[in-house]
């Protein structure tokens, strides 16, 4: 146990010989582990498990504000890897790590909600965050990043996912500039052979880790539709009450809106504007 917990520990036994803790009472917040290294593995959830990307345009975007901050606040960018729901990124702090996060936060949340007309917070409030504090951990926490994907069975392999920066080290070793710091893990990896067969190496590598939706084949999600409601009936359906059922079994399932759509037989532009516009 670190002096901060042990400390946290006796904070709370003292709480509870003092007063009665009743149901629903808050309790503070506990303090982020300070890193020594100043290097840290931050993921960025949206709030509610909502996604955060509904296309690449929007991850494009949020890349923009990703390297903006990097610019503004001279933090090292060593990794990142975005899913549609969160997000992870590998940095060195150079100013508190907070305001790094809320410089890439804020900027693209108010981009997103002005882009689809809603209102209200996308990213879970508290991000969360862990030290690495050696090398070792620091390489694990890389090829974790970049696996993300491959282990979600989005891609095979981690070089076919897009939006990660494993093409960024492809490149770096191919002699092109990139926009993250590559000279830790170059010099770790002396050769994209050895970088690459490093971050494909099967693992059972531990950081934070995010609940991923189970993809659905157009079969599967059309018996759990019909579960719920007769398909064939939602057309009929008042606006309001179509559109909350569509958004419902759009952030229960995880499925796009693509495929909602086709499974649906409902035009794909009411269906991403019901995942839009509903108010919950």
């Amino acid at each position: 146990m670190t002096a901060a917990e042990d400390s946290g520990t006796f904070c709370l036994s003292y709480y509870r010989k003092f007063r009665i803790i009743k149901k629903g009472d808050i309790m503070p917040r506990t303090a982020r582990v300070k890193s020594r290294t100043g290097i840290y593995h931050v993921m960025l959830r949206g709030i509610d498990r909502r996604y955060i990307f509904m296309n690449d345009s929007d991850k494009g975007k949020f890349l923009f504000y990703l390297f903006r901050a990097k610019e503004i606040s001279e933090f090292k960018l060593y990794a990142y890897c975005l899913m549609d729901n969160h997000v992870h990124i590998l940095l060195k702090e150079n100013e508190e790590l907070g305001d790094s996060i809320r410089r890439i936060t804020v900027g693209y949340a108010q981009w997103y909600n002005n882009k689809y007309g809603r209102t209200g917070h996308l990213f879970q409030n508290r991000y969360k965050s862990e030290a690495i504090e050696d090398e070792k951990y620091f390489m694990a926490a890389v090829r974790y990043i970049h696996q993300n994907p491959v282990k979600a069975k989005m891609v095979k392999q981690a070089q076919d996912y897009e939006w990660s920066s494993y093409k960024d080290y492809v490149d770096c070793y191919n002699g092109k500039s990139t926009k993250i710091d590559t000279e830790l893990v170059t010099a770790y990896f002396a050769t994209q052979e050895s970088f690459e067969i490093f971050m494909n190496q099967p693992n059972e590598d531990e950081f934070l880790d995010y609940e991923v939706k189970k993809k659905y084949t157009d079969k599967d999600l059309a018996t759990m539709i019909n579960n719920i409601i007769n398909v064939k009936s939602l057309p009929t359906l008042p606006k309001k009450e179509r559109d909350k059922i569509i958004w419902d079994i759009y952030n229960s399932t995880g499925a796009s809106i693509r495929q909602l759509s086709r499974v649906m037989g409902i035009g794909k532009s009411i269906v991403e504007s019901a995942v839009k516009n509903t108010e919950i």
